[in-house]
């Protein structure tokens, strides 16, 4: 049963939402604001839901608080139009973002959408590596990627990826050289279609961009194909 901590200072919407996610098989803590919310966090939850507009500390602070901390990943609740905090929060390392009012089945789609590409298996992130984990490994460039963990590490270190941002990279590095839409990485990473006007998939290969390492060869990993997409150069 998947945890998730919904934090929102509505009472009446986070009762109706607590309900609705038990009801889908969700395990729901609830906190009332973010310094709340922070107090509470910890490993045992899968996702956090997160309201930007809070009394006490908001979203996007708290969002900025714990990515100091965790990579849980955070499904953002913005107001319909409030553009510039989506993309304070995708910046800050949301996975996603909701515009309210939204649809209830809406809402489960995005949580188990968010689920299936970031499951924490948190055993096995504090356990040695296993040869059959180490088969699975994929490697580019020095990185190597441990799909079973969610975790990238480089010369030792661990990058701390959010989910989102290792599954955009597992994507790209299965397609070396080639150029995938940005149509095609929002489906395969961010298990949803793109709607026009939506930046996520550009926010996070910024995120992307700014935590992986200078490469061996010098080369960017990255470019970007204006109006075409994104290609992990090879050389």
């Amino acid at each position: 049963m998947a945890k998730i901590l919904l934090v929102d200072d509505d009472t009446e919407l986070t009762e109706l939402l607590s309900e609705l996610l038990s009801l889908e098989g969700f395990e729901v803590q609830i906190a009332c604001n973010g310094e709340e919310a922070l107090a509470k966090i910890d490993e045992s939850y899968d996702i956090v839901l997160l309201d930007i507009m809070m009394p006490v500390l908001n979203g996007i602070e708290t969002l900025k608080r714990l990515r100091q901390n965790f990579t849980t990943p955070v499904l953002m609740l913005t107001a319909r139009g409030d553009e510039i905090d989506r993309v304070l929060g995708l910046e800050l390392g949301a996975d996603d973002y909701l515009p309210k009012p939204f649809n209830d089945r809406e809402l489960v789609a995005r949580i188990k959408a968010i689920l299936r590409r970031s499951v924490l298996n948190k055993s096995a992130s504090s356990e040695e590596e296993t040869p059959f984990e180490e088969r699975k490994a994929i490697e580019f460039a020095g990185l190597t990627l441990y799909p079973g963990r969610q975790q990238v590490m480089y010369q030792g270190q661990d990058l701390e990826l959010t989910g989102t941002e290792f599954a955009l990279l597992c994507v790209l590095i299965k397609h070396p050289g080639e150029v995938l839409s940005r149509e095609l990485l929002s489906l395969e990473a961010l298990g949803k279609n793109l709607t026009s006007f939506d930046r996520s998939i550009d926010m996070h290969m910024s995120n992307l961009r700014k935590k992986l390492p200078t490469r061996p060869d010098d080369f960017p990993w990255f470019k970007t194909l204006r109006g075409r997409g994104y290609i992990l150069l090879t050389d």
